[in-house]
């Protein structure tokens, strides 16, 4: 059976939890570099394939839908074998990936390469974010979550400026090369952060004692899978179209386009770490619930501005408000999570959230051919997040639980 311990687990010392910290960040803010760089180029690589928004748009879904498997499998080796060893292979396998999917010949080719991507994708956030919320420290944990998550918004940000300095210039293809760069991380994984004394401790000694624990928490993976599902409904429903948005319904160039997005990253960037420090303050779920209702009231101003300026408010502000109930999500799941089954738990129910609402995309383009991507995407927003609300108010909290008691 896993060794569990009496008493908590001291913490780890500044700098390790500080390298681990990083390390999580950087994997998925450039986890979502490589993302979103379909997003940008979506109208670029449909023109190139002779493909339409919504087949190219079905690229973004395959992504999604294929997280799952790679949040199993490397989920699975971190809570055996440890949380390196898998953080390191997943980003060497993402990496190679990203690089091969600028070189496509053809479009069935680059939905291969984007369902691979997504297995990638899938092991990253559950691995790296089980590591750094094992060893930062309890009282700071919301704060570290909302900085750990908003790699997310990062990565978007990232993304748009790549795509201003080099999209005009080079075309799609060269900026998938810049996603090999995640495989340099794998090194600074190897020699500067250290293994989770948390799972040191309460690792499972065989596989048999693994399912068991996996098994016995059935109830709580279900959840976790519900109520991410509707988190990643509110996320990709306001994000992966928007370069689509300003460009169909604002007749943005590139350059508005980058701008724009790269601006409402900020937002995002702002809200995760506010609305995590104020998850160590109020609580976790009561963080979520008022950014998200928040997020309702600004849907007007996002999708249906009468000018360029409240566009940019309204970009920013939903931004701040949808990646502030994101950025609780790392402690969140973390805490509720046993220590024995912290690396496959969270991100499995994460990723199979992610295959549930994957289907946003494709159907937000559709819904747009009809009416407007305003009001496809306004629609999808303001029902998403009342349910994301809902979902919130059935879970538990375990604010600030030590783990390895």
């Amino acid at each position: 059976m896993p060794n569990t311990l009496s008493v908590p687990i001291s913490p780890a010392g500044a700098g390790d939890h500080r390298a681990a910290l990083l390390a999580g960040w950087l994997g998925w803010t450039l986890d979502a570099f490589d993302f979103f760089l379909v997003s940008f180029c979506l109208t670029a690589i449909g023109r190139e394939f002779h493909k339409s928004d919504t087949e190219v748009a079905a690229s973004l879904t395959l992504t999604l839908a294929f997280r799952p498997i790679g949040a199993f499998l490397f989920g699975l080796l971190a809570d055996r074998y440890g949380r390196r060893l898998p953080l390191m292979l997943d980003l060497v396998f993402y990496s190679i990936i990203e690089v091969l999917s600028g070189l496509a010949p053809d479009f069935t080719t680059f939905l291969v390469l984007r369902s691979l991507f997504g297995i990638g994708m899938g092991g990253e956030w559950g691995v790296g974010a089980s590591l750094a919320m094992e060893k930062v420290p309890a009282r700071l944990r919301g704060v570290l979550s909302g900085f750990l998550q908003q790699g997310y918004a990062t990565g978007n940000l990232l993304a748009a400026l790549c795509y201003f300095l080099l999209f005009p210039r080079f075309g799609w293809r060269p900026l998938f090369f810049v996603g090999g760069v995640p495989a340099l991380l794998a090194l600074f994984v190897r020699f500067r952060v250290k293994e989770s004394e948390v799972w040191e401790k309460s690792r499972s000694e065989s596989w048999g004692n693994l399912s068991r624990a996996i098994l016995s928490n059935w109830k709580l993976f279900l959840y976790i899978a519900i109520f991410l599902m509707t988190m990643n409904l509110a996320s990709h429903g306001t994000q992966d179209l928007y370069p689509t948005f300003l460009e169909r319904q604002w007749g943005f160039g590139v350059g508005r386009r980058a701008v724009l997005t790269g601006f409402s990253m900020v937002g995002a960037i702002l809200g995760g770490t506010l609305f995590g420090l104020f998850s160590d303050w109020w609580g976790r779920r009561r963080a979520m619930i008022v950014a998200l209702l928040g997020a309702v009231l600004v849907i007007p101003l996002w999708a249906f501005a009468p000018s360029l300026p409240l566009l940019f408010a309204g970009a920013f502000l939903i931004q701040f408000l949808v990646q502030g109930a994101w950025g609780v999500i790392p402690a969140y799941l973390s805490e509720l999570s046993p220590d024995v089954v912290r690396g496959f738990l969270p991100g499995f129910g994460y990723q199979v959230g992610v295959l549930l609402a994957s289907p946003v995309n494709p159907l937000q383009a559709a819904f747009a051919r009809h009416t407007s991507y305003a009001v496809a995407m306004a629609t999808t927003a303001a029902m998403v997040f009342i349910l994301a609300a809902v979902a919130a108010m059935f879970g538990r909290e375990r604010h600030g639980v030590q783990f390895g008691e």
